[in-house]
């Protein structure tokens, strides 16, 4: 079992840039696959970005060029470099662990 707890969240312009981060209770070197995903009123959830123990990232095609995950295995978090935010990007982001193991989730809302 791990815990996470995602932080970074908040109101931000379009054009803008937001970090997101993600604290898990555990080491998550052995975890082989974490990611963030997000949910919009309305919508399903949906993946954002995923990255490999190995350090290998996946990107939505929406987001791809904008956004950049990366994961710091001695520090137990995995962070969201969002840049170039547009309305679209609206949501609440969430992370998880194994495709298993869920995070609370943080709001992030873009809007002039």
């Amino acid at each position: 079992q791990v815990q996470l707890v995602e932080s970074g969240g908040g109101l931000v312009q379009p054009g803008g840039s937001l970090r997101l981060s993600c604290a898990a209770s555990r080491s998550i070197f052995s975890i082989y696959h974490m990611a963030w995903y997000r949910q919009a009123p309305g919508k399903q959830r949906e993946l954002v970005a995923g990255i490999t123990s190995g350090g290998n990232p996946n990107y939505a095609d929406s987001v791809k060029g904008r956004f950049t995950i990366s994961r710091d295995n001695a520090k137990n978090s995995v962070y969201l470099q969002m840049n170039s935010l547009k309305p679209e990007d609206t949501a609440v982001y969430y992370c998880n662990a194994n495709h298993l193991h869920w995070g609370q989730g943080t709001q992030v809302t873009v809007s002039s």
